[in-house]
């Protein structure tokens, strides 16, 4: 399975942002983790096949919101309200082996090539 990221871009803060995630097959459990200049990488969000089961990272609950079209085998995060410190490389994940909302990056068994999210202050 093959994951295309895009969406992101530069925006001021409290502005919004919606990234995609395109994958080339069909897949279970699909998240979202983001990586910022001198840090780990750290979940944001994830989503199981069905859509009812969503997790989120502290931080975003209330301002992201994570969707899935299992159609087009894709997954969206639509980000609102951003800070700062939401500044960071965003990773699409996706599993093939493991249904749920997991927030543990070994659960994921294919990763997209990252797009960068700017916001300004």
């Amino acid at each position: 399975v093959q994951l295309q990221a895009s969406g992101g871009g530069l925006v001021q803060a409290g502005g919004s942002l919606r990234l995609s995630c395109a994958a080339s097959g069909r897949t279970l459990s699909m998240g979202w983790f983001r990586q910022a200049p001198g840090k780990e990488r750290e979940f944001v969000a994830a989503i199981s096949r069905g859509g009812a089961g969503t997790s989120y990272q502290d931080s975003v609950k209330e301002r992201f919101t994570i969707s899935r079209d299992n159609a087009k085998n894709a997954v969206d995060l639509q980000m609102s309200s951003l800070k700062p410190e939401d500044t960071a490389v965003y990773y699409c994940a996706a599993s093939v082996t493991h249904n749920g909302n997991s927030q543990n990056e070994n659960a994921y068994n294919y990763w997209g090539q990252g797009t960068q999210v700017t916001v300004s202050s």
